[in-house]
């Protein structure tokens, strides 16, 4: 049985569904905090079990019976995360799971700029105690996050962001399914995968260049120093720790820490993985 965490969330969601194109659903089980929120899943035969990172009797519980457990990160960062996520796969190993998978990012190093790199560095590090073969699934940088970031830019007809390097978006959906395929079938990878990526790394100058592209309308990038825009963000609304966060992935990808391409997501899809393209569409179309 394959064991997924964090069922209700948007990842581990869509990697459950993509997983049952895969699998009969008595192979596939989910540990979430609230299992009245994944009732659609029992509804489809998965099995749903309570549990929760920091309560180590649910969890063993939760993953009772796995062969392999997807542990999908949550989004408590510093040593607090770290901790639940180590916490997690030593459950799954005491339950018996043959490999532990774990969903880290492509930019993954101790030496980072990026926090939650770090984070997921110390989590793979971990991994690589637990006496358990491991795999950690370096997922591209999700591309809906372009989405919010052009927000209002076509109305303006300026694309106002701090200065960034090439990055290499790629979709939600298509990591999901690359990460079931690796759960359900392989090929076994031990330790961290290549970044599962798209295929190209793009700046914030081609996503107005596609933007303007799609509308119809002439938008221009305008580089904003970064403390003026931080205090736009603030001033907006965003918390000053997200908007933080934010900043971060702008210096990272000037530093060049998310302009990895790999073939290998497109391997395990059969296709191209979704151009960025697809992500300023969908955003233009809600």
């Amino acid at each position: 049985m394959i064991i997924v965490t964090g069922a209700t969330g948007a990842l581990g969601s869509a990697t459950v569904h993509e997983l049952l194109r895969h699998l009969p659903p008595t192979e596939v089980g989910v540990s979430v905090r609230d299992t009245a929120k994944a009732q659609d899943l029992a509804g489809l035969g998965v099995r749903v079990r309570q549990g929760d990172f920091a309560d180590p009797d649910s969890m063993a519980h939760a993953f009772e019976g796995a062969d392999r457990v997807l542990v999908v990160s949550g989004s408590t960062l510093g040593p607090d995360g770290v901790a639940l996520h180590a916490a997690a796969a030593r459950a799954a190993r005491d339950a018996g799971a043959s490999r532990v998978f774990y969903t880290a990012h492509q930019n993954t190093r101790a030496g980072s700029p990026v926090p939650f790199a770090v984070d997921h560095a110390a989590t793979e590090a971990a991994l690589a105690e637990l006496g358990t073969p491991w795999t950690s699934l370096r997922n591209g940088f999700y591309a809906h996050t372009v989405g919010w970031l052009v927000a209002g830019a076509v109305e303006r007809g300026e694309l106002l962001l701090p200065e960034d390097g090439p990055i290499s978006w790629t979709a939600r959906e298509d990591l999901a399914a690359g990460d079931a395929v690796l759960l359900a079938q392989g090929p076994t990878i031990d330790g961290p995968t290549p970044a599962l990526t798209a295929s190209e790394a793009v700046t914030f100058d081609d996503v107005a260049r596609v933007l303007s592209e799609v509308s119809g309308t002439t938008v221009r990038r305008t580089v904003v120093d970064d403390e003026e825009w931080l205090a736009q963000q603030v001033a907006h609304g965003t918390p000053e720790p997200a908007a933080h966060l934010m900043l971060g992935m702008f210096q990272g990808a000037r530093a060049g820490e998310f302009d990895q391409v790999d073939p290998l997501l497109g391997e395990l899809l059969g296709r191209e993985p979704l151009p960025v393209r697809a992500a300023i569409e969908a955003a233009l179309a809600r």
